[in-house]
């Protein structure tokens, strides 16, 4: 069914491009596990803010392996180099039980250091660097960090002043520490994309938010809030919590969060498209499908693509 040569099946793509459902119905096809590859639904008690479809685990009845869904506690702040840790433990557990992984994400950065073989390191904090930089604005710390390098290895380091200082003190690292050993042993990845065009993304996008308003996301920001979680905890993990949190406490109304929210996750979804698209100029192959196809087609065409 697969050929030997790929050791693992990569979906990606844009925030509801539905790529979950595909990942999970693959790897049903092909005996296989799904292990996500989102920086955010690593974290327990936000689903709806993260897009946990965990719907699209069950198939016929029977739910289909995820991992690295729900393993750390909302408030901590898990990294990318815990990811690639995670994952490639959970990796050999899959293939030593004779499965075949499928790996499921849209966070650009933490796909390339699987996909890239990044060897990641844990870097400590430098509290001088830290009170030195503190005072600076974000586009001030964003001019740092293009100092380093010209072009940024990962565009959510400056979407706040944490991140951006945290992407400095890596860089700072890096510069003290030029002989750090940065590879991992490859693994061979077929990767496949789901998209649609520009128009229909953006209807989806709509239509999900709505969905997951109508849901109880307020609730469950609500429910973090009340667990003692701060606005700049909650600012951390991304766009959804940003803003509602923003009208839970007062700042903004519904319908300013609301188009707000909206408008931001088109922009993010155009920005992970723009990732995708320097990935394959820099040589990864990405094998695009057609959001409209039915799901069949799509799978029997992943299929096709892991036998050549």
């Amino acid at each position: 069914m697969k050929d030997k040569t790929y050791q693992l099946l990569t979906l990606l793509g844009p925030t509801a491009s539905g790529k979950t459902i595909v990942a999970a119905h693959a790897a049903k096809r092909l005996n296989g596990e799904v292990i996500s590859g989102d920086s955010r639904q690593v974290y327990r008690e936000m689903d709806l803010g993260t897009g946990k479809d965990y719907e699209d685990y069950i198939i016929d009845g029977e739910e289909v392996p995820y991992h690295l869904i729900d393993i750390v506690d909302a408030g901590y702040e898990y990294n990318v180099f815990e990811y690639q840790n995670d994952f490639l433990k959970v990796y050999d557990d899959i293939i030593a039980r004779g499965k075949f992984p499928v790996l499921c994400g849209g966070s650009g950065l933490y796909l390339e250091a699987i996909l890239k073989n990044y060897k990641l390191i844990q870097v400590p904090k430098n509290d001088d660097l830290r009170q030195r930089l503190e005072n600076k604005s974000i586009e001030e710390l964003e001019k740092i960090l293009r100092s380093y390098k010209s072009e940024l290895h990962n565009i959510t380091d400056i979407e706040n002043k944490k991140r951006a200082l945290r992407a400095i003190e890596i860089e700072e690292y890096l510069k003290e520490h030029p002989d750090t050993d940065t590879e991992v042993p490859k693994i061979n990845s077929l990767v496949v994309g789901v998209k649609y065009d520009r128009l229909s993304r953006r209807k989806r996008i709509t239509e999900r938010l709505k969905q997951r308003l109508d849901d109880g996301m307020l609730d469950e920001v609500q429910a973090l809030l009340d667990k003692g979680l701060t606005q700049e905890q909650l600012t951390y993990y991304g766009l959804e919590y940003k803003f509602l949190t923003q009208h839970l406490v007062g700042e903004i109304s519904f319908d300013e969060m609301f188009g707000k929210l909206e408008t931001a996750i088109h922009q993010f979804a155009k920005r992970q498209m723009t990732w995708f698209r320097r990935m394959e100029k820099q040589g990864t192959n990405i094998h695009w499908l057609d959001g409209y196809l039915p799901l069949k087609d799509k799978l029997d065409k992943i299929q096709k693509w892991l036998e050549v």
